[in-house]
């Protein structure tokens, strides 16, 4: 891992430069699911979720991520009528507050009613390849879109994940995502690139690519990592899930110091702080 990552990638959403500078931005992981995870159940009704968002607002995230269905390995599928109930309301009241909203969906229906109520980032774990629909609905809008990488589904993607080279794989199937995208008016600006940590991989194959992100962030493209509290760093350091906070800040400052320019978590403020406290020291203090 260099010393001296790339500057920044460019990242335009809603027409405008996201401003990365030294740290990595943040969003905040908020979900409004019964069952993900980590935290299911926790945020699912509307003036939790909205609280929840200002807390982590408060703690320094700059983006608040909802999402109405878990993802986990072997999750159940939601309905579209039961994913709209649960966000759209949400997504409304959080970009009321003036907070720059994400939604996180596979579904086009669900994405354009929460991008018609206030989102601007569009975060697509299949890459916008589970809904035919998603592509022309990211077309119509300015939003900022993170595609990432899955392979098989969250219900099969966990059945003994192989890859040749996931470094390579990965890096190429995305920026075919890229190509697939632009020819159908979403500009090559205005998506980042998730490797989709999780994701129909084992924990090793996790590492490289975590390991060699700097192959991703070499395409030209701002790359955002979700890690938190995942599978891989309970292997890594031994915990079960709600005792992996150390492990997921760890995993936070290596991804500051290859340059990364976006952190999905749900930790904000241990995650925030920890990074300005290594940024300083560092020398790369804001």
């Amino acid at each position: 891992m260099s010393d001296t990552p790339a500057p920044p990638n460019r990242w335009t959403v809603a027409g405008r430069d996201t401003d990365f500078g030294p740290t990595p931005r943040i969003f905040g992981i908020l979900n409004v699911t019964p069952d993900s995870f980590s935290d299911g159940g926790q945020h699912d009704a509307v003036d939790t979720a909205v609280a929840h968002a200002k807390r982590l607002l408060a703690e320094g995230a700059d983006v608040i991520d909802v999402g109405g269905e878990s993802t986990r390995p072997g999750a159940t599928p939601v309905e579209e009528a039961e994913e709209l109930r649960r966000t759209v309301n949400v997504v409304r009241a959080v970009a009321a507050t003036g907070a720059v909203v994400s939604i996180d969906t596979t579904k086009a229906a669900v994405a354009e009613a929460c991008l018609n109520a206030g989102a601007t980032v569009l975060n697509d774990i299949s890459g916008l390849t589970f809904d035919p629909r998603m592509p022309e609905v990211a077309a119509a809008s300015d939003c900022g879109v993170v595609c990432m990488h899955i392979r098989g589904t969250p219900q099969t993607m966990q059945n003994e994940p192989r890859y040749d080279d996931v470094v390579s794989e990965v890096r190429d199937w995305l920026l075919c995502r890229v190509e697939a995208l632009g020819r159908v008016g979403v500009a090559a600006e205005r998506i980042a690139l998730d490797p989709g940590v999780g994701f129909g991989k084992t924990a090793e194959h996790n590492v490289h690519l975590l390991r060699s992100i700097a192959d991703l962030r070499a395409a030209g493209h701002a790359v955002l990592v979700g890690h938190s509290r995942k599978r891989f760093i309970g292997r890594i350091v031994g915990r079960e899930v709600d005792e992996r906070l150390a492990g997921t800040v760890g995993v936070s400052l290596a991804m500051a110091a290859a340059g990364v320019e976006m952190l999905r978590v749900h930790d904000v403020a241990a995650n925030r702080d920890a990074i300005t406290a290594f940024a300083a020291v560092r020398g790369t203090a804001l």
